[in-house]
């Protein structure tokens, strides 16, 4: 297989699905589906060993050479690790989906479309040399992902969330599209290989710091970080196996991913260890804090991917300190940590996003207040849960728990970072890491006991709870089933995976040996009882719920954040801005939109001149005319003044057409007598079809005016006449300063070898612009067909128009 094929597959095979659905209704799409990410899986598998051995598998087509934008897709350990996540996650999502998802009722070959295009988006992004093909990946997986939340879009929560995610996710898009401009601008390439060879370079440079800015607020954005999160909770609109898809293997990590693949060109700068730390670490706690306050199962677990991805994010900042200290290892294990909990982080949260969507399908809702008394129910939906929910804990000897040990170690090391302040600061990251560890144990706690233990109210339930499908146990287990190895077994992708990223991330040399050794018992250390630390109070907290609750109502913190207040306080300015400005825009009269081009052609030219061109070449020297020349530009004037007081529209046609033949006049006196028999022409046929057409429309009323009106056109009128006047002169100035060859001699050399026509302007019309001129013909054709159904169209007064 070809390695562009692993981008373009999802996105062929999409193509082919609602015709599939169309012909095989009877059997769930899902089933054609499946085969692709499995496929892509095994494929991707094969270069584990290669990647691991220090190499790197690179395939370009060129798209834009000349722009430096080509289709480059490369393969190493950061990249491989996303792709297996992507494919790997993929597969159990569709495997899952085809037992969630109701073949009768609903849509399925939209869903799949959705799906198949935003697994291409992602590994698209995961697998792309150049900033631009990623970008264009990147904003896919926006559009694609906000299609996938709105696909029950008959509910208005569905198309808010997928209008509040599209919003603010493509906004992070834009910025980091600048930032990747202002890469460019510093080293005059987009492949990242190659802007990553020349850091030196930009590490001093002016740009530094605004693009490093910009590009991390396109990573805020996508991976939900403060404040920047709030489209996540309202993502849960979408169904179940798209939340376990964006949330465990792909949307919400792609900034992680942006984070971690241009680490090699702004680790080591404080502004990128600091903001990267400090809005990870809020992250981390504002998430876990707000998780326990909600009541639906998604949304805890929504809350907690935020909390989740703060911690990775913290990590990834304070790892990139590594660099100071020629990669010691007591600074790298920040970033060990970050590789291995979001490895962690996808089997446990797609794992208990699949337990989520099982509790609402076998019992029709999701609110914990509602459930309970579910574990004799469903014994094995319980097992999975609280596999997954401990390894969220941090419990041994679940993978959470090693994750979980290493960040720690990694906020302990970074006491030691000498530079930074951090022997000031890193003590406050240390106390809110651990609170939020505590509040992260509590929410845990009830995603499991508050849904299966305690008092069962099958009162509240719209159906009646039994256990699940095997098809619907079989995903979340085989992800539980990983969460128990990677934790008995927390080496087996030491060296194949995790060796590789953390290579990719520091950019390291193949021949720098990266000890990978991940193991559960470290002795009496700080981690050890920081663990316990927060077992023990998680617990008490747990157990006297009911009493510290309260403090969210002190605090006057709801379910909902005061930030999707702010939000959508802003979101109603919009619109009503946009209304005001339409409102003053769109008033129906043409004299108001020719006056608004006119305004902004004057401002845009006058501050072009005012910025570029020297006043030197504004009067150019002038040569003296004849006396008839000034008499026929007089007569010209004068005739074109006179239009101002002519009421009676055949007699401004008339006077219209007067003021062309003058000007074809001048075109004989300049020795232009092609230009002037077509100018004769063009003005006879014009005036002709005009009377012809006006003849049969009303008389024209007297209008008046108010003095402010007169005076802005006035005003106009000798600003567009100023600025078409400067333009010449400036223009003739600037041909006589610096010769310029005119196009003209290309037509009078090539006229007749390349069209056969002496006419140059007959050749140029015809030939040349023959295109040109048949397009502007289509359009006055279709302008006739237009004024031709107005015109017969007999409003009664009664339609809606």
């Amino acid at each position: 297989m070809n390695l562009l094929l692993v981008i373009l597959a999802p996105f062929l095979y999409a193509l082919f699905i609602p015709f599939l659905y169309k012909h095989t209704k009877h059997i769930h799409t899902g089933w054609f589906v499946l085969w692709l990410p499995i496929i892509l899986f095994v494929y991707l598998l094969n270069f584990v060993p290669v990647v691991a051995k220090g190499d790197i598998i690179k395939k370009t087509i060129d798209w834009v050479p000349s722009l430096g934008v080509n289709f480059t897709v490369y393969i190493d350990g950061l990249g491989l690790l996303f792709a297996l996540l992507i494919t790997g996650l993929g597969t159990l999502v569709v495997l899952y989906s085809i037992y969630y998802l109701s073949l009768q009722s609903e849509p399925l070959n939209n869903f799949y479309v959705y799906l198949l295009l935003f697994m291409g988006a992602m590994l698209g992004v995961v697998l792309s040399d150049n900033l631009i093909v990623l970008y264009v990946f990147w904003e896919l997986t926006s559009l694609s992902s906000s299609l996938l939340i709105a696909y029950w879009y008959q509910r208005e929560k569905s198309r808010y969330g997928a209008l509040k995610s599209l919003f603010i996710t493509v906004a992070g898009g834009f910025a980091m599209l600048a930032g990747f401009v202002l890469l460019y601008a510093m080293t005059g390439t987009f492949s990242i290989r190659e802007i990553i060879a020349q850091t030196d370079i930009i590490v001093n440079h002016v740009l530094f710091v605004p693009s490093m800015i910009l590009i991390l607020l396109g990573a805020f954005s996508k991976s939900a970080q403060f404040p920047f999160h709030i489209w996540l909770p309202d993502a849960m609109e979408a169904p179940t196996p798209i939340s376990a898809y964006l949330h465990s293997a792909t949307m919400v990590k792609a900034g992680i991913f942006l984070v971690a693949r241009l680490s090699p060109i702004y680790a080591g700068n404080p502004h990128w260890f600091w903001i990267i730390s400090i809005i990870g670490i809020i992250t981390l706690f504002w998430g876990a804090f707000f998780a326990i306050r909600q009541t639906d199962l998604k949304s805890i677990l929504a809350y907690s991917t935020v909390s989740q991805l703060g911690l990775i994010m913290c990590l990834l900042g304070l790892g990139s300190a590594a660099v100071h200290y020629n990669y010691e290892q007591i600074y790298t294990v920040a970033t060990l940590a970050a590789i291995l909990h979001l490895i962690n982080h996808a089997t446990f949260k797609g794992s208990l996003f699949m337990v989520a969507g099982i509790i609402d399908h076998q019992t029709g809702t999701r609110d914990i207040d509602k459930l309970g008394g579910l574990v004799t129910i469903m014994p094995i939906t319980f097992t999975l849960a609280i596999i997954g929910s401990c390894s969220m804990a941090g419990i041994f000897p679940f993978n959470g728990f090693l994750s979980k040990e290493l960040f720690y170690t990694g906020l302990i090391n970074s006491i030691n970072i000498e530079t930074f302040n951090m022997e000031l600061w890193g003590i406050t990251l240390i106390v809110i890491a651990w609170i939020a560890s505590i509040f992260t144990f509590v929410y845990s706690m009830i995603v499991v006991f508050k849904s299966f233990m305690g008092k069962h109210k099958p009162y509240y339930l719209k159906k009646e709870p039994k256990e699940a499908s095997l098809g619907l146990i079989i995903p979340p287990a085989i992800l539980a089933f990983l969460v128990v190895i990677l934790g008995l077994f927390p080496n087996i992708l030491s060296q194949s995976i995790i060796a590789p990223t953390m290579h990719s991330i520091y950019a390291l040399a193949p021949t720098h040996i990266f000890e990978v050794n991940i193991y559960h018992w470290h002795g009496l250390t700080p981690e050890l009882f920081m663990t316990i630390g927060v077992i023990v109070i998680g617990f008490l907290l747990y157990k006297n719920l009911d009493k510290w609750l309260k403090v969210y109502s002190v605090l006057k913190l709801n379910k909902k954040e005061p930030l999707n207040t702010i939000y959508d306080w802003f979101l109603e300015l919009l619109d009503r801005a946009s209304l005001r400005i339409t409102q003053l825009q769109m008033t129906g009269l043409l004299r108001d939109y020719l006056a608004y081009i006119l305004i902004f052609m004057i401002f845009l030219i006058g501050y072009t001149f005012s910025k570029y061109v020297s006043t030197q070449y504004v009067i150019p020297e002038i040569s003296i005319y004849s006396w008839y020349i000034l008499i026929f530009i007089f007569m010209a004037i004068c005739t074109t003044i006179s239009i101002l007081f002519i009421n009676s529209r055949v007699t401004a046609i008339i006077i219209t057409g007067i003021i062309g033949f003058q000007l074809a006049l001048f075109f004989v006196i300049f020795r232009a007598p092609d230009l002037a028999l077509t100018k004769l022409l063009i003005e006879t046929v014009m005036t002709v079809l005009f009377l012809l057409c006006f003849y049969h429309l009303p008389k024209l009323k007297k209008e008046t005016f108010k003095s402010t009106f007169k005076l802005t056109n006035a005003l106009i009128s000798i600003g567009v006449g100023l600025m078409v006047t400067v333009i010449a002169f400036t223009s003739m100035a600037l041909s006589n300063e610096n010769p310029i060859k005119p196009i003209s001699n290309y037509f009078i050399e090539n006229s007749y070898e390349l069209a056969g026509g002496k006419n140059l302007v007959n050749v140029i019309l015809v030939d040349f612009r023959g295109l040109d001129t048949l397009l502007e013909v289509l359009v006055l054709a279709i302008a006739a067909l237009g004024l031709i159904a107005l015109i017969k169209h007999r409003v009664k007064g009664k339609e809606d128009i």
